[in-house]
């Protein structure tokens, strides 16, 4: 399909006149195709049809994938792979996590997700144009989406963790030292806006220098990275949990830890920023204790001795956290 360029600029116009100065071949379009066509038709407006389908994407995605995690949290037969298995979310911090979290959603998210569709089409990304592309063409593109927001919120999440910045921004997700599904994305809206750049940014770029992304890969990312983001913050490692199958897959079990600890682990997808630059030693040297603790115990006296190990390694942390707390106030009455 090729764009008619006598019909004029794409902000300009309405999508029946987007789709008039295209040469689309029904006969060889799928019906996902066919769908995608009649929603930008039934709005109109490109720019509004991109806007409102990135929204409602989200929302759903996000709230759809925390609901079983609320529900395996109040089912006593998971608590055997709670990382955390002494503090579980009450109603009430699951209610005050939702409605921080819809806060970020309508005052920070819901505005960049409908200015990304010009945006988007300046860098030459494909919204509103069928057929789709391949998966071939896909994948690739989804690691590289995957690689850079990952290496992108290493950096700015060690930056986050600066007195000041703590304090002031990142303090707040820091709120559960037992993190669960609903507060992955319960932070200050100058770090959604931070580390929500790592997320847009990636394909942005991409675009840029190919001139080959179609919104729809987008969206397939957005929608597995919070999966990525929701899970991890669940507090839950299953045997069958993705860590387990892909080695420098970070996981649950490795950001539990970072909100336990308040130190290492600084990555969101993978592992391997935080053992090549030696930010995962805490990490490291914890998950040890409790495998040399442990081993040749039962199931009670293993539970027991985890429970000692977590507490230490908490404690450990609201002591880390106070010190650059401490730090933060030093450098403001100076």
């Amino acid at each position: 399909m090729s764009f008619n360029a006598t019909v004029g600029s794409p902000h300009q116009l309405t999508a029946s006149q987007l789709y008039a100065g295209s040469n689309v071949d029904y006969a060889q379009i799928n019906w996902f195709e066919k769908q995608w066509m009649a929603w930008y038709l039934w709005i109109g407006n490109p720019v509004i049809a991109t806007g409102l389908a990135a929204l409602l994407l989200h929302e759903t995605v996000y709230f759809g994938r925390c609901i079983p995690w609320i529900i395996i949290d109040a089912i006593p037969f998971f608590r055997k792979w709670k990382l955390q298995p002494g503090k579980l979310p009450t109603p009430q911090e699951q209610w005050e996590c939702t409605k921080g979290v819809l806060f970020s959603h309508f005052t920070v998210e819901a505005p960049a997700i409908f200015l990304f569709h010009p945006i988007a089409e300046s860098c030459g990304m494909k919204t509103w144009q069928v057929p789709f592309p391949a998966w071939q063409t896909m994948l690739p593109q989804l690691a590289f989406f995957f690689f850079f927001e990952d290496m992108f919120h290493y950096f700015s999440h060690q930056l986050l963790h600066t007195p000041l910045l703590y304090k002031h921004i990142h303090k707040l997700h820091h709120k559960y030292s037992a993190p669960f599904g609903l507060a992955a994305e319960y932070a200050h809206p100058l770090e959604v806006m931070i580390l929500g750049t790592g997320t847009i940014l990636g394909p942005l770029l991409y675009c840029k220098l190919t001139q080959n992304v179609h919104i729809l890969t987008v969206y397939i990312w957005i929608t597995l990275r919070l999966f990525q983001a929701i899970d991890a913050h669940s507090g839950y490692d299953f045997p069958w949990s993705l860590q387990h199958i892909v080695p420098f897959w970070s996981g649950a079990e490795h950001h539990d830890f970072h909100h336990m600890a308040f130190v290492n682990n600084y990555s969101t997808s993978f592992r391997w920023w935080d053992r090549v630059l030696g930010t995962d030693s805490k990490y490291r040297a914890y998950r040890e204790r409790i495998r040399a603790a442990t081993k040749g115990l039962d199931e009670a006296h293993r539970k027991a001795v985890e429970e000692k190990l977590v507490a230490e390694e908490e404690e450990a942390g609201f002591a880390a956290e106070k010190e650059v707390e401490r730090q933060a106030e030093g450098k403001k009455n100076q």
